[in-house]
């Protein structure tokens, strides 16, 4: 997939609060190293950086893009372009962060028990992800791609997908000494009839459009924003209110080893 920083960054300050809400849920620790996996453009490693700038930081992600704006952003950090479902640091580390990132990855209950051997004897995993797939939005994008016209090209793309929040539970308190799992709806407020399929544009349309030339992106793309304007209307003050529901998990004190290997 080819991420587009400028695009993801659209909505910075509406992706920015799950982040901020995960990270304010952190215990008290004192991470002398940590790494936040999926870390896009480096915007939210730094605010870790912010938080305990003692520690060394590790970003890792897939999209050679995001990683170029990071560097540029933070050049003295340490920026590793990885697999996120293979990479595993040299040693243990004290805090895994992982937003809006975990649910391109599949095998949840084996991902979380090798982000449990990332972690140190005390160590803390704090992980959030879209819960979304059900709502109006991505349905669309699924019904639209199922189409005769599109779902020869469109048929092996996918958007992510995440287990129900009691299922993570169970899974993590089997790793961990301590779990928290929670879910939080936010109720974005985006501007203009086409808010919501520009906040699809940066993430959840990527690996759709990846597979499209420029003439059928123009083609899939009218025929989802005709269907979203009338799933997500705008209101009087020309607004669109756009629900999105996130899960949430911190552990800590993993209970289990695992065999770590750099890939």
């Amino acid at each position: 997939m080819t991420w587009n920083a400028d695009q993801y960054l659209t909505f910075h300050d509406l992706r920015l609060r799950p982040a901020l809400d995960l990270l304010n849920r952190i215990p008290g620790i004192e991470p002398r190293e940590l790494v936040d996996l999926g870390c896009g453009p480096g915007n939210l490693t730094g605010l870790l950086l912010q938080r305990w700038p003692q520690a060394q930081v590790l970003g890792v992600d897939s999209s050679p893009a995001m990683l170029e704006r990071a560097r540029a952003r933070w050049p003295a950090l340490t920026w590793i372009e990885a697999d996120l479902s293979r990479w595993m640091p040299r040693e243990a580390v004290d805090l895994v962060f992982s937003n809006a990132a975990l649910h391109w990855v599949d095998d949840h209950p084996h991902q979380l028990r090798r982000l449990a051997g990332m972690l140190a004897d005390d160590g803390v995993l704090a992980v959030q992800m879209p819960a979304n797939f059900s709502a109006p939005s991505h349905r669309l994008i699924r019904d639209i791609a199922a189409r005769p016209e599109w779902s020869a090209v469109l048929g092996e793309a996918r958007m992510g997908a995440v287990l129900d929040a009691d299922a993570y539970h169970t899974l993590l308190s089997a790793c961990f000494a301590t779990v928290d799992v929670w879910q939080t709806t936010y109720f974005q407020v985006l501007q203009g009839e086409h808010g919501v399929f520009d906040w699809l544009a940066g993430t959840t349309l990527v690996p759709y459009f990846s597979r499209l030339d420029v003439v059928q992106r123009d083609a899939f793309g009218a025929a989802l924003r005709e269907e979203l304007s009338a799933a997500y209307p705008v209101r009087t003050d020309g607004s669109v209110l756009f629900p999105f529901t996130r899960t949430f998990m911190v552990a800590r004190t993993p209970q289990i080893v695992v065999s770590r290997e750099t890939c």
